[in-house]
């Protein structure tokens, strides 16, 4: 099991997220992160492998800007190790100014990964989620709507999952998906 928190509003962003981070410990998980969107407008991101304590120290050690919206993630390993990179969140595009989380599977991500890296696209990961965050930073770099990009590629997406994102250049929105 896995959990997904997403937040925008007036209180501590991280404090937020890593408070439901540990809400959510109980479901089990190999890994924890969080990606913020900073009152500067940076998208800021910490994911570490092993359990929340892990994240939260590591955060305390090199804490992330004042911010007003993010998401966060605990991940049970379905595709790839669980190591620091393949820790959600993931980052999308060249530009890596989109940030996704991910519960579930994406049954055809192999498929989509093949098209993404004919097109030369660079992975860190081994996971399904980083697959749909590049392609939705291609469809937001196209089209520069993130809820037009998001819609676009989770139509193509197959499987069971909810997936959340945020985008450095809207820093107001978080987009949210679920399917089965």
């Amino acid at each position: 099991m896995c959990g997904i928190v997403g937040y925008v509003g007036p209180k501590s962003t991280v404090e937020v997220l890593l408070g439901g981070l540990k809400r959510l410990e109980y479901r089990g998980y190999d890994s924890a992160g969080v990606s913020v969107i900073t009152k500067a407008g940076a998208l800021e991101t910490r994911k570490r492998s092993g359990k929340l304590s892990v994240l939260v120290e590591d955060i305390d050690k090199n804490p992330l800007g004042d911010a007003n919206i993010g998401i966060g993630h605990t991940r049970w390993a379905t595709h790839g190790a669980p190591t620091d990179g393949n820790a959600h969140p993931h980052l999308g595009g060249a530009s890596q100014k989109l940030s996704l989380i991910h519960n579930g599977i994406i049954e055809n991500f192999a498929e989509l990964k093949s098209e993404l890296l004919e097109a030369g696209v660079t992975f860190a990961s081994e996971t399904d989620t980083e697959v749909a965050a590049h392609l939705i930073a291609a469809e937001y770099d196209a089209s520069g709507d993130l809820v037009d990009a998001f819609r676009k590629v989770v139509r193509r997406l197959h499987g069971a999952f909810t997936i959340l994102a945020v985008h450095e250049d809207q820093p107001g929105l978080v987009v949210a998906a679920r399917r089965n």
